[in-house]
């Protein structure tokens, strides 16, 4: 089948253009504002790569002509990232899947899996997280990821789109940039730790989270393409681990022994996070093949070699 993945050069959107490609026929769509390149070099000359914006209808229609399944990744990700410039997180992830939505239904698409974020949760107390919770988004982020939601339930109502929405929980794996001040924590905790200087935890280190390995997104992505399943699913490993326990994992795979700097707690983010997944093994046949400890062990690997 031809396949589009938006954000396909991006660190969850390359995984998942590299497994497809066993299959299928992919097409990347991608501006590199946060996607890097050479996460394709591996698979650029045996896919078609697009350089455009989600915002552009026009690109979006001529790149989905023919095309089976949409896999919208695009965004600009980060909370903090929102709390600092709102109106571009909403543009882009708003406004670009507002697009996407538009031109799979113009184009006839089948289906449109979409990439949406336990943000939606916030801070509520009760865990974990279930899919009917009431949603109590905390970042702009999360308002926009929750947003998409809303348009990918409006588009299968009232134009018949399929679509599917896979709430991540706080992924993790190769290709995660750790360079950019919004990079997630895993990615930073490995580099900095490599580099023999210690991890910074933001706040006490005590606030959990489920940290879900990329492969496991990627088995995620495709399930929803091969099922009739539609709706909201949580997309994580089912387990939890405060960022104390997180570092003291990594100085352990690692053998480098550190002692942890503690800043301020950054705005925006959650005390705790744990997912319900069986709504996900239910209707998408999902079942996470990493835990924490083999999914570290192969991010690790990948960092050391680069």
């Amino acid at each position: 089948m031809k396949v589009v993945v938006t954000g396909g050069a991006g660190f969850i959107g390359s995984n998942l253009a590299e497994e497809l490609l066993k299959k299928h026929e992919v097409t990347v769509i991608d501006n590199l504002s946060t996607g890097r390149i050479e996460n394709l070099d591996q698979i650029i000359d045996k896919i078609n790569f697009i350089e455009g914006s989600i915002t552009d209808l026009s690109l979006l229609k001529e790149a989905f002509a023919g095309s089976d399944t949409v896999f919208h990744q695009a965004a600009i990700p980060s909370v903090q990232r929102s709390v600092d410039n709102p109106i571009a997180s909403n543009e882009a992830n708003v406004e670009g899947t507002l697009k996407v939505l538009v031109a799979a239904r113009d184009c006839n698409v089948r289906k449109t899996v979409y990439a949406s974020s336990s943000s939606a949760y916030g801070d509520t107390p009760m865990l974990p997280k279930r899919e009917d919770m009431k949603p109590n988004p905390k970042s702009p982020y999360a308002i926009s990821k929750l947003a998409g939601e809303y348009y990918c339930r409006v588009f299968s109502e009232v134009y018949g789109l399929k679509t599917a929405c896979l709430r991540y929980f706080n992924v993790y794996g190769p290709r995660q940039n750790p360079a950019s001040q919004y990079a997630a924590v895993i990615p930073k905790f490995i580099t900095r730790v490599l580099a023999r200087e210690p991890p910074v935890i933001y706040g006490d280190g005590t606030q959990t989270r489920d940290f879900t390995f990329v492969k496991d997104v990627v088995q995620a992505n495709i399930l929803a393409m091969q099922t009739p399943a539609e709706g909201v699913f949580n997309i994580a490993c089912g387990q939890r681990v405060s960022l104390n326990e997180l570092a003291g994992k990594i100085m352990e795979i690692t053998g480098i022994k550190l002692d942890p700097i503690y800043d301020e707690p950054r705005q925006g983010d959650v005390k705790d996070s744990l997912a319900d997944i069986s709504e996900a093994r239910r209707e998408l046949g999902y079942e996470p093949d990493f835990n924490l400890d083999s999914g570290l062990e192969e991010t690790i690997r990948w960092f050391r070699k680069k």
